[in-house]
């Protein structure tokens, strides 16, 4: 059963093949067998999983099964989940347990989803490898002794080995295209606005979004019809009719224009990455897409503009973790001051620190107009960037990662080292655009994604190329030997 994919679950439950609570425990015992070795879970909800599962039976026995009605699935740990432990992968919220349900986990629960537990994820999603996680590191997959990606490292690395069929994740500058790049799965970032954002901790509020990591496209599909949807607990939240993704997934992609910026294809990429993207885009081709040259001028601007305006938000969301309200108390604080300065260095790592110390240097008095709003007049530019390439193609393709999952340690060392691996994933989000990863091959043994940018709220046509391109390849079906077998 664990082999399954989303779509494959719902068509055996609705046969009677087996039951939500024979899989559930199926998976369940799974990930206490398998997940040691990989660390992608922080917590199990294995009792509220149980109920779910044999309430989900029960709709479906009475003819009442909504969308995911008894699929199993699993929370990144940025999503509050009333009554169980939300700790954003952070010392901070180690004890806080979330007293009401994020928009997210309200809406797959309304769909019939059974949670079976919350996902490993870096430090309120700071990161780019999950090594800054406070529970530590998860493993990837297909080699422990590589990162999985960040900071959705947990839900991708959970797919990837066959825990669960699908996750819920975030990305803020690639969160869950890179992990889903190096885990060999397929993750989408939905339009900024598509899924509420009430209820998942913020890291960066004009740039985090919510969106699904699954194996296939159209397990993507089937998740995001579930996730979307308006929520007036949202302010930035768009109120648009959310389309029947999956409807369109069969749909020939003869004469989609597919745009491939010269900054991208201009002879520094990987040798061998580059091979398995052309490969990719000649699958495309054959079915019926062609392939035009665009411009993206400021793309070499994203990342330096995304670690301006990234830590500015950084700085003014965590501030209220101030041991006061809720969440991690230094022990006897000599006076308020103390109470502040303790609570917050026992607590944040490193890197969140490191996020917080530029942001707040970037909104001073005497640097505000120097960094922050010149930010924001650079980002300005890569949307108009977007705009004019959209001109000439439906939809721009790219490598997801510059290379494969590289090793533990590799990288952490180095920040800003560290920050380049999120290149190609950072400029959609500082566009407010949609884009996915879906696996296109293997260097060494190890998997490599290509990506996809959609114009706003076309997350369906990006979501019928990428099913289009899945059944004519087996990219996607591949999985890590150990965790692929019947055990």
């Amino acid at each position: 059963m664990h082999n399954k994919t989303i779509r494959e679950i719902l068509d055996d439950l609705a046969s009677g093949e087996y039951s939500s609570r024979e899989i559930t425990s199926a998976l369940l015992t799974r990930i206490k067998n398998l997940d040691p070795a990989l660390n992608s879970f922080i917590s199990l909800t294995e009792d509220q999983a149980l109920a779910a599962a044999e309430a989900a039976d029960a709709l479906r026995s009475q003819g009442n099964a909504r969308g995911l009605c008894g699929v199993p699935v699993a929370h990144k740990d940025i999503f509050c989940t009333k009554g169980v432990r939300t700790s954003a992968g952070s010392k901070m919220l180690d004890n806080f347990i979330a007293p009401y349900d994020a928009t997210l986990v309200r809406h797959l629960a309304e769909s019939g989803a059974v949670c079976l537990g919350k996902t490993n994820m870096d430090e309120f999603a700071m990161g780019s490898s999950n090594e800054t996680s406070f529970y530590g590191p998860v493993k990837n997959p297909w080699d422990t002794e590589r990162v999985p990606g960040g900071s959705s490292g947990g839900s991708a690395a959970a797919v990837a080995a066959r825990l669960v069929p699908g996750a819920t994740a975030t990305d803020t500058g690639g969160s869950i295209r890179q992990p889903a790049s190096l885990c060999g799965v397929t993750g989408l970032k939905p339009t900024y606005g598509r899924v509420s954002r009430y209820g998942m901790i913020a890291f960066a509020s004009s740039l985090d979004q919510a969106g699904p990591i699954a194996r296939t496209a159209e397990d993507c599909a089937l998740l995001l019809e579930s996730m979307a949807g308006f929520d007036a607990m949202d302010s930035t939240c768009i109120d648009k009719e959310v389309p029947n993704y999956s409807a369109s997934l069969a749909d020939s992609i003869r004469g989609l224009r597919i745009g491939l910026p010269k900054q991208y294809f201009n002879g520094d990429i990987n040798a061998e990455v580059g091979t398995l993207i052309d490969n990719a885009l000649e699958e495309l081709k054959n079915a019926g897409a062609t392939l035009v040259e665009v411009d993206l001028p400021h793309a070499e601007l994203a990342i330096p503009t995304y670690y301006v305006v990234a830590p500015a938000e950084c700085s003014t969301n965590l501030s209220r973790y101030d041991g006061v309200r809720y969440g991690y108390r230094c022990d006897d604080p000599r006076d308020l001051t103390d109470l502040y300065t303790r609570s917050r260095s026992e607590a944040f790592g490193d890197e969140v620190k490191r996020r917080i110390l530029v942001g707040t240097y970037v909104l001073s008095a005497g640097f505000y107009d120097a960094y922050y709003r010149q930010a924001q007049k650079v980002r300005r530019l890569i949307q108009q960037d977007y705009i004019t390439a959209f001109d000439k193609a439906d939809l721009i393709a790219s490598p997801t990662a510059l290379s494969t999952a590289f090793k533990f340690g590799e990288k952490s060392a180095n920040p800003i080292e560290m920050y380049q691996e999120d290149l190609y994933t950072i400029p959609a989000n500082m566009a407010g655009l949609p884009a996915m990863s879906m696996p296109c091959g293997l260097i060494g043994g190890l998997p490599i994604g290509m990506q996809f940018v959609g114009r706003q709220f076309e997350e369906a046509r990006m979501l019928n190329a990428a099913h289009q391109y899945q059944m004519r390849t087996d990219w996607h079906t591949l999985s890590p030997s150990v965790y692929g077998s019947a055990k």
